[in-house]
């Protein structure tokens, strides 16, 4: 099975992490897939963003990294993927993902969206605090990989180096 894993991905974070390497243990493939949002400003480019999860996820068999803008279901298409994998981390995401399920699911009748909780080591996390914390110079090395941690670091000039 090819799973897609669509998102903004700005930054790739832990949790984003463990969700991509649950779901390549169980569907084998998956596609990552790097929304270049022009809603939203962010951190980093669309390029930098693939460059972050390709890095992060070269440990994996099956994992593929792509960018695409504007419908989900028109990238699952085009990558043929059998479903849409989103995460869940509370309560509180599961009326927005539920939204964009039923909302994929009128378009496109033969998509599924599978939903895996986020483990709860990473609960806490989203992009947004670790941009947050790194804004102010806090310790992000147990939020994000490595590579992402650094990247981080120098946008924000902080003087917190990753161990």
């Amino acid at each position: 099975m090819r799973a897609l894993y669509p998102g903004s991905f700005d930054p790739l974070t832990n949790g984003h992490m463990d969700l991509i390497e649950r779901a390549a243990a169980l569907f084998g493939d998956v596609i990552v897939a790097v929304l270049g949002n022009p809603s939203k400003k962010p951190a980093f480019s669309v390029e930098e963003r693939i460059r972050q999860i390709r890095s992060s996820t070269v440990h994996l068999q099956g994992v593929e990294v792509v960018s695409f803008d504007g419908l989900t279901v028109n990238c699952a298409k085009e990558h043929s993927a059998d479903l849409i994998l989103r995460g869940l981390r509370a309560m509180s995401d599961f009326e927005y993902e539920l939204q964009l399920a039923h909302t994929n699911r009128s378009l496109d009748d033969t998509l599924e969206t599978v939903f895996m909780a986020t483990s709860t080591q990473h609960s806490f996390l989203s992009s947004s605090v670790v941009k947050e914390v790194a804004r102010f110079g806090g310790a992000i090395d147990h939020m994000v990989p490595k590579e992402v941690a650094l990247d981080l670091n120098r946008l924000f000039n902080s003087t917190f180096l990753p161990h």
